[in-house]
């Protein structure tokens, strides 16, 4: 699920300190239930460090919440995300980093690094402290692990599925090309929308 983020929000990130900003923000916005449930959000970054969006892609338990690389990986490819952060809250008030916490960060990096995204950090957030992989040297470390090397049929499936994924991307973008050279021709929206399959809302927006 997108994150709606104001303008503000859509800063140029220079530290651990300015994503959890953001994010304290996003964690706060929900009610106190949904606060007891471990998120996982993923931020795209552009290649000036600028957040391009924050996406929420998994909705977990109040100790645990599980992810999967498409899940993760997705919106940064479709956005031409030049690197990602991930973030996820701690219900509980522990900031600690656990093998586990680790474990799943060492795999999704090695996705990332086959598909030329690069995963800059993992926070680990609760309403008024975070903790930071990279802030820690984890991030390094996970580097030159040597353990999640993609390989074999995962590798294939995983190419495919980037392949896939940029092909969706790139027929959006011609429709929005047709959609927007259509509205500049003084088509109405509707006609546009039969045509194109866009929504109302990206009609609007062009």
């Amino acid at each position: 699920m997108n994150v709606h983020l104001t303008k503000e929000q859509k800063i140029k990130v220079l530290n651990s300190v300015d994503v959890y900003h953001v994010m304290q923000q996003i964690l706060l916005r929900e009610n106190k239930i949904r606060r007891n449930q471990e998120h996982f959000w993923v931020v795209g970054l552009n290649g000036k460090n600028k957040i391009q969006f924050i996406e929420l892609v998994a909705l977990g338990a109040v100790n645990r919440v599980n992810v999967d690389p498409p899940d993760v990986f997705r919106m940064a490819i479709y956005k031409l995300a030049s690197k990602v952060i991930f973030v996820h809250n701690r219900p509980s008030g522990s900031l600690e980093i656990s093998e586990t916490d680790q474990n799943v960060t060492d795999r999704l990096f090695k996705v990332g690094k086959l598909i030329n995204i690069e995963v800059a950090d993992h926070l680990i957030i609760t309403e008024d402290d975070y903790a930071s992989f990279a802030d820690e040297g984890i991030m390094d470390k996970l580097k030159n692990s040597g353990l999640f090397e993609i390989m074999g049929p995962e590798r294939k499936e995983l190419e495919q599925w980037k392949i896939d994924t940029e092909k969706k991307r790139a027929i959006k973008q011609n429709k929005l090309e047709i959609a927007k050279k259509m509205k500049a021709e003084g088509l109405d929206s509707e006609i546009i929308k039969k045509i194109t399959g866009l929504s109302d809302a990206e009609i609007a927006r062009l």
